[in-house]
């Protein structure tokens, strides 16, 4: 019973703020109310893979690692949306140790993706893109080392609308 009640009573008092109570049945009122709307940015980005695999067969060769995502973003009109990538720790290589000695390169096939090296302590930039929509594109990330063998480093992706 107390929530009909206060229902009716907010309508009562909206209704007594749309409508003057001056205006009679022939005559037409009309009232401005003003609406103020906040749309936060949502994100969603799915990977194929969150972990970096090479196969080095000759230390001549280049190995490649590729990762698929879709990338999808709501944001303000013009506003920026940016995929990152960071190691989450240095290279694995044969023996288990880091090898410090390697260099991982990437680039990108889509609309927006970017080239650069990831770096042990620092995030790069894969993909930069202006409003909302969903982009979908893959990632190839190239290893050069100087001993053959298996190289892994688990890595994270983030989206973010900043």
């Amino acid at each position: 019973m107390r929530v009909v009640l206060a229902c009716a009573a907010s309508f009562l008092m909206l209704t007594d703020l749309v409508v003057p109570h001056e205006a009679m049945a022939s005559e037409t009122a009309t009232a401005s109310v003003n609406v103020t709307a906040n749309f936060t940015s949502r994100t969603s980005l799915r990977v194929s893979s969150q972990q970096l695999h090479f196969e080095i067969g000759d230390p001549n060769d280049e190995a490649m690692a590729v990762v698929e995502f879709t990338a999808a973003a709501r944001t303000r009109e013009g506003g920026e949306v940016v995929l990152t990538v960071e190691p989450m720790r240095s290279v694995e290589g044969p023996g288990g140790a880091g090898d410090l000695e390697t260099t991982i390169a990437f680039d990108g096939d889509g609309e927006g993706t970017t080239t650069g090296v990831l770096r042990p302590t620092s995030v790069s930039v894969a993909g930069r893109w202006i409003g909302s929509g969903v982009r979908r594109g893959r990632l190839r990330f190239s290893l050069r080392a100087p001993v053959g063998g298996t190289y892994t480093m688990p890595v994270r992706f983030v989206l973010s609308t900043p």
